[in-house]
């Protein structure tokens, strides 16, 4: 073969194997399955309580006589009905109330872990890496705070205060920051003493410097664990004070209040209990879901 030949001839690249998109979806899938379905109800919430106003077929607060519990239009014999989940004692969608209930489930679910959350994450952090005095100040509030039982506190709270559902959002937030402080507390008091800490101290580090770069980013993969499963149980507590009648106001549409509403309805009307009862499992169950597999694939001992 000539020079010029080998000229021509072109140079052959070296040839990477790379799955393609949806072949690594799919395996992502096939190895978190329960990790999928948690993300895909999350979405499903999150998207319903920020679309709810466009999204949403009718007015959830307009009421109308002629339809009260109206059944679901597929569960309708005569075919009249308009409603695909049915209406409610004085003729309201239950889908668009449960769209709309959305967003005040999130809303307490959301804004009450930041709370807790920004708390708890200050504490832990000063409890767990100043020790002393510091520690066991703070360590013996929490025990304090974790001897009243929190639907006890709010029912008392909130029967002097009044409902809102800002209050329920505040009453969370210094209730649960319990469970982020010693969480992060024992975290701390282990990553304080590993080598790496030790030498941002011999080289002059300042302790808020050691904090911020060194530990915090440590412990944030434990804190989004709990904050996520802390939002789902702050879903459950929402609903459970509203049913009470000590939690959202009676003319803001909540999945709680909706069960409320439908207490003397159970056996006559089955879809004004069934349907909330239903969006708040699911939501609650998806957001147990994303906790679990956040903590499977953070935790290195889970991975072990």
């Amino acid at each position: 073969m000539t020079t010029l030949e080998l000229e021509k001839t072109p140079q052959q690249q070296p040839v990477t194997a790379k799955k393609p998109f949806m072949k690594k979806f799919w395996n992502f899938i096939k190895k978190n399955p329960a990790g999928v379905i948690g993300i895909v109800l999350v979405v499903l919430s999150v998207s319903a309580a920020l679309f709810a106003q466009w999204i949403a077929p009718f007015d959830p607060s307009k009421a109308n006589l002629t339809s009260r519990l109206a059944p679901p239009s597929w569960a309708d014999e005569t075919g009249e009905s308009v409603f695909f989940l049915g209406a409610d004692q004085v003729g309201r969608d239950l889908l668009s109330r449960i769209i709309h209930g959305a967003k005040i489930s999130l809303m307490v679910g959301f804004f009450g872990v930041i709370i807790s959350m920004v708390i708890g994450t200050v504490l832990g952090l000063i409890s767990g890496y100043f020790g002393k005095w510091l520690d066991d100040f703070i360590m013996r509030i929490a025990d304090i705070q974790l001897a009243f039982p929190f639907m006890l506190f709010a029912i008392v709270i909130m029967s002097v205060l009044g409902t809102g559902i800002w209050k329920i959002i505040i009453i969370l937030g210094l209730t649960y920051w319990v469970g982020f402080a010693r969480l992060i507390r024992g975290e701390v008091i282990s990553l304080k003493e590993q080598e790496y800490v030790q030498a941002a101290k011999a080289i002059g580090g300042t302790n808020f410097t050691i904090i911020r770069k060194h530990i915090l980013p440590n412990v944030m993969s434990s804190i989004l664990v709990l904050g996520t499963m802390y939002i789902a149980e702050f879903i459950l507590l929402e609903a459970s004070l509203t049913f009470l009648g000590l939690g959202v106001d009676p003319t803001i549409p909540s999945w709680g209040g909706m069960l409320a509403d439908s207490r003397n309805y159970v056996t006559s009307a089955w879809w004004t209990a069934t349907f909330p009862g239903v969006a708040i499992m699911l939501t609650v169950l998806g957001f147990n879901l994303l906790g679990d597999w956040l903590r499977d694939r953070f935790d290195p001992n889970m991975k072990l």
